[in-house]
């Protein structure tokens, strides 16, 4: 195990404990769905996604990262700046990257199909910002490879990406209460839960906004940012219209979900 994956896996593990106990002590909301099988499901797909990525992929973007350097590769590789700049400028732009993949994802219908397995959940917390199929996780990839190459993002921009990619998808996806004051300062500089909550309203109009992971600047910047649901974070209805019933969100049927599902009038190109 390389020393990037114990730095990966230890801070995947921190956050999640961190956030888990959150959730107990101090919700945000009351969960509508048994928390135990969710969680089974939800974190047996999270288990499912790296093992699809190494079938698939010899490297990894952190290797890729590294080739980049040594050949020279990448529009960051053809400029002497700074290296704390490069590192900077590569954060940035890997994370304006996952927020234009994400509206792809809203916005093509065969994406769209991989994505409803995230949108499907009748709860959010935590394991919702991991619960991704493992196809897009596939296609996701295959993008972030692509692109951390084009970019010749610096080995640790990529590491730290990774890394606050991880804690900010489940931190934005946490059930956590935040005083309405301190939420406000904190999205000025990263999603907070009540932000991204806005994101999984069933309302379609709220679905398609909020698309960013960690930087809240895209949304601001593009005009895709809704400050807030119209029924109330309390009140507001989490999931999709077509998928209310409990018993069509096991583990298996969420597996075949892409191929089997309605998917809806969500995505931006039909309204």
């Amino acid at each position: 195990m390389g020393t990037d994956t114990i730095i990966r896996l230890s801070a995947f593990l921190c956050v999640f404990a961190i956030l888990s106990t959150a959730e107990f002590f101090t919700p945000r909301r009351r969960l509508t769905t048994s928390r135990s099988r969710r969680w089974f499901a939800n974190l047996t797909i999270v288990a499912l996604n790296p093992l699809s990525v190494a079938l698939v992929y010899p490297v990894l973007p952190i290797e890729v990262a590294l080739l980049a350097s040594e050949q020279g590769w990448g529009l960051l590789n053809q400029w002497a700046l700074p290296y704390g700049l490069e590192v900077l400028m590569g954060v940035a732009a890997l994370d304006f990257a996952v927020y234009a993949q994400h509206v792809l994802h809203h916005a093509i219908p065969m994406l769209w199909r991989l994505h409803l397995i995230h949108h499907a959940d009748l709860d959010f917390d935590l394991t919702t910002g991991l619960r991704f199929h493992p196809i897009e996780i596939i296609v996701s990839m295959a993008v972030k490879l692509s692109i951390v190459a084009a970019l010749g993002a610096p080995p640790l921009a990529v590491l730290i990406f990774e890394v606050a990619l991880n804690a900010t998808s489940m931190f934005n996806h946490s059930n956590i209460r935040i005083p309405g004051k301190v939420d406000w300062v904190l999205r000025l500089i990263v999603v907070t839960p009540d932000m991204h909550r806005v994101h999984h309203s069933v309302i379609i109009r709220e679905t398609n906004s909020n698309y960013g992971f960690n930087l809240p600047w895209w949304d601001r910047l593009l005009g895709t940012y809704k400050a807030q649901p119209a029924k109330g974070h309390t009140d507001m209805v989490i999931g999709l219209s077509q998928f209310r019933d409990p018993k069509r969100l096991t583990l298996p049927r969420l597996l075949i979900l892409p191929f089997v599902g309605d998917p809806g009038r969500v995505p931006i190109n039909r309204h």
